[in-house]
């Protein structure tokens, strides 16, 4: 099927809903009507785009036709404008293209971010606290809100391990391609001699888990709970708050103790857990589909190194899109836009890419 007949298609669909919108009995239905203006809303970039590009299209023709006029200088005018004119089609027929790609589903969903310190130390566990620092800034620049789930904190101003809860109109869809392992090279406070020391830590970037598109049942999940304690064992709760939620058949653990409440890290805990478990059963069908077609792409695999903090040279490199910035002081503080759209364009062309090749062997 070509992009044209793709686009006829969602005209089609387009007006079927301008005519079920209009119908009463849709309007009282709230649920049926408030589904509909939604698709409706989704389709309509595409429709406006594929009217500009048909108005287009017949002014380029006008020109063509214009160039066997007898009129010199009208001649003229219609090569002038034929240029423009070409550049203009070819840039919306480009973005109709990325407006048909298929969406994730998961795009608007909130976020679980997980920051893991891998090799290196107290160093590792420093870049862990930079690392959600630097995420944090980039919610609070989108208007996000940002809830720490889970810490295990070092006695360094640092974290072993972080689990927060980003909730954001678009969340996913501009994380998605943070999960991996991101590298820090620098001079640690502690080192006197001036050597630059490499550490590692993992993100992982799950998109929120909504219970029906899991098929929990409640006995497969077990829950213990035992006093909370700080970092050197310190107890920091006299009542048996913290929790420990464990999925059986996967063997999935999740401890939650930050609360006072047993209830609140019962709640954090399974939101936690569900969101890990959304993410294997993705996992495992994302691995199914890659046996089958390896021009798969965008999958964000967390064991691959992605990115580079050098902050002697003051870069940050992505490796996957060969991107080097030298602006690393803003990049800690959340300026992780222009990376992110990079990202985002990296793989958008890939996908369309992808896409004409099936198209071709369609």
């Amino acid at each position: 099927m070509s992009i044209f007949d793709k686009l006829e298609e969602v005209i089609l669909r387009y007006r079927e809903i301008d005519v079920q919108l209009s119908d009463q009995s849709v309007f009282n239905d709230m649920k049926r009507y408030q589904g509909l203006t939604s698709e409706r809303s989704k389709l309509a970039p595409i429709v406006e785009g594929y009217e500009r590009f048909k108005e287009i299209s017949r002014q380029l023709d006008d020109n063509k036709k214009l160039l066997s006029d007898s009129d010199e200088e009208i001649r003229e005018l219609a090569r002038e404008e034929i240029g423009p004119l070409t550049e203009q089609k070819e840039k919306i027929e480009q973005e109709l293209q990325v407006l048909l790609l298929p969406k994730d589903p998961r795009n608007d969903r909130n976020v679980i971010l997980e920051i893991r310190a891998g090799t290196g130390g107290d160093e590792a566990a420093l870049f862990v606290y930079d690392l959600f620092r630097m995420y944090s800034k980039y919610a609070e620049s989108r208007g996000w809100r940002i809830e720490i789930m889970s810490q295990s904190v070092t006695g360094l101003k640092g974290f072993k391990e972080v689990i927060a809860l980003i909730e954001g109109q678009g969340a996913y869809s501009q994380l998605r391609y943070e999960s991996g392992v991101h590298r820090v090279q620098r001079v640690p406070d502690t080192e006197t001699q001036g050597r630059i020391h490499t550490s590692a830590v993992t993100v992982a970037v799950l998109p929120e888990a909504d219970d029906v598109e899991l098929d929990c049942n409640p006995a497969d999940f077990k829950y213990d709970v035992y006093r909370s304690s700080g970092p050197g064992g310190q107890s920091v709760n006299t009542t048996d708050s913290a929790v420990r939620v464990t999925h059986i058949p996967t063997g999935l653990i999740v401890t939650c103790q930050d609360e006072k409440s047993q209830l609140k890290n019962k709640t954090k805990g399974l939101k936690i857990l569900k969101s890990r478990l959304l993410d294997l059963a993705q996992q495992k069908q994302h691995d199914e589909i890659s046996r089958e077609r390896k021009s798969m792409v965008g999958s964000g695999d967390r064991s691959e190194r992605i990115r580079t903090y050098n902050f002697p040279q003051g870069r940050v490199s992505d490796h996957r899109i060969n991107l080097t910035l030298y602006k690393i002081e803003q990049i800690m503080l959340g300026d992780l836009q222009e990376i992110i759209d990079s990202l985002a364009a990296h793989y958008q062309a890939e996908a369309l890419q992808a896409s004409a090749e099936s198209a071709a062997h369609a």
